[in-house]
Formats: structure tokens, C-alpha cells, sequence
């Protein structure tokens, strides 16, 4: 666990809290390769990957009459996202976004859930530049199919929506302009950001906190009990960012569907 301070004035402040908080997300160097750095946040970018690869590689690498419980949990994951995301809001098409949708589900979820792995506790989601990326490929791959399937009707029917009143479809078209051209990206991304991050520093300072009062104890009595109240406040948000976890990157590749969705069938 990241503490939320250093040092903590155990005495005069009721939670511990750092003077900047980006000490909670920024890391050292640990080490370099031909000149590119590895920060801890790096390190366990390319963790989640190879945690991913091994789930589906010890899951499906043997193909059985009566699968384990193991091949059973992985071929639900799959079905969940075909069916549950690529089918269902794709249509029949989804199956050929499966794999991409497939593994974005995957690498975040394992991303998401470091928040919650001891002696891990951290998210890499929480850094900007991973759901940025992520964003900015469903983006490019939305925008491609958009104007791969409706040529430059893609643009015109969304600045001049015929199913409008004309005199609202400057403004409709000029909010969709906004929303699909250069907001959607934007959002994606900060949803996930903001909401991982927003949990990762709940969970810091409060059961930092938690520790160090009731780590002074000794120091300063039964002031120090109030570590009690902050350790089960941590607790029960540890419990709520491993749903969070989850539900955000469930969310991520839903929304990501539904933009390659609304670039298939865009007369829709």
C-alpha cells in the first residue's frame, strides 16, 4: 500500500495527506533498456499484458470434454464478451470485433484489479497516458469504419442530420460534430482515468491514514483510535473499487462497442 504521507502530524491533523498528490502516482526509474525507462507504472502495464496472455493460454491451451473450472471461468469471459458486448450491440458483425474487444476487456480488468492486489495496490488505468491510448485507438478504428462504410456521408449527415427540423439541424449538427468528431475520445478516457484514480486515492489516504494513527498509539492515547474508524472506512472502499474495478472496464469496452456500432449502422 502507497502511504498517504511520508511523515504525518499525527497530533494536529486528523488524516494524513501528502502536499502534493501526485507523490501517490508518480514513480522512480527502475531500470533502462537501450535508453527507454521503466517506471514502476510501466512495469506493471507490461505485467497486466503478460497476466492476460497466460489466463488465456493456460485456459484454452486443451481442449477437453469436461473442461476444469479454470477453462470453464476463461470460455465464460469470452462468451461474455462476444455475446454480451461484441453481439449484442454490434449485431452480427461483432464476432469480427470480438478479439479486439476481447482483449481491451481483459488487459483492463487486470489493470483495474492491481488497485485491489496486495502488494501491488495500484492501478495503471490511473495514468493518463493508457486510457488516453486506448480511447485513441477505438477512435481511429470508429472513425475508419465510419467513413469506410458511408463514404463522406459519414461528415455531411452528421453536420446536416435530415431527420432534423431545418431549423435545428444546424444546431443538432453542430453538437453531434462536437460530440462524435472530438469529444467521444476525450470522455472515454477520462471516465476511466478519473474514476480510478478518484478510488486509488480514497484507498491511500484512508488506510494510509488508518496505519499511521493507529500506529501512534503509544504516542498519543486514544486520540490514536480514530486509525479505527479511517482502516474500516478503507476497508469497506476496498470492497467498493473491486466492483468499481470491474464495472469500469465492463464500461470502457461497452461504450467502445457502441461507437463501432454507430459507424456500421450509421443510418441508424
Amino acid at each position: 500500500m502507497i502511504l498517504a504521507a511520508e511523515s504525518c502530524d499525527v497530533v494536529n491533523e486528523v488524516i494524513c495527506a501528502p502536499a502534493n498528490v501526485t507523490e501517490l502516482f508518480e514513480f522512480p526509474t527502475i531500470f533502462t533498456v537501450g535508453g527507454l525507462e521503466f517506471s514502476r507504472s510501466s512495469v506493471l502495464m507490461l505485467f497486466a499484458a503478460f497476466v492476460v496472455l497466460a489466463l488465456f493460454y493456460f485456459g484454452l491451451r486443451q481442449q477437453r470434454l469436461v473442461p476444469t473450472k479454470f477453462g470453464v471461468a476463461i470460455e465464460g469471459a469470452i462468451g461474455f464478451v462476444r455475446d454480451g458486448i461484441g453481439r449484442d450491440v454490434i449485431g452480427p458483425e461483432g464476432a469480427r470485433y470480438t478479439p479486439y474487444l476481447l482483449a481491451m476487456f481483459s488487459f483492463l480488468l487486470v489493470g483495474n484489479l492491481f488497485e485491489v492486489t496486495p502488494l501491488i495496490n495500484f492501478p495503471v488505468t490511473s495514468r493518463m497516458a493508457i486510457p488516453a491510448f486506448l480511447s485513441l485507438t477505438t477512435y481511429l478504428i470508429f472513425m475508419f469504419l465510419g467513413f469506410a462504410r458511408n463514404n463522406f456521408r459519414y461528415l455531411i449527415d452528421t453536420v446536416w442530420p435530415k431527420a432534423v427540423p431545418v431549423g435545428l439541424r444546424w444546431l443538432v449538427g453542430l453538437i453531434e460534430l462536437f460530440s462524435i468528431f472530438l469529444l467521444r475520445p476525450l470522455t472515454l478516457a477520462v471516465r476511466l482515468f478519473a474514476n480510478m484514480v478518484a478510488g486509488h486515492l480514497m484507498l491511500s489516504l484512508l488506510l494510509g491514514s488508518g496505519v499511521v494513527f493507529l500506529a501512534a498509539v503509544p504516542e498519543i492515547g486514544l486520540k490514536g483510535s480514530i486509525g479505527l474508524f479511517w482502516f474500516a472506512l478503507g476497508l469497506f472502499m476496498f470492497l467498493l473499487e473491486l466492483v468499481v474495478s470491474v464495472l469500469q472496464a465492463y464500461i470502457f469496452t461497452l461504450l467502445t462497442a457502441v461507437y463501432i456500432e454507430s459507424s456500421i449502422h450509421f443510418e441508424h
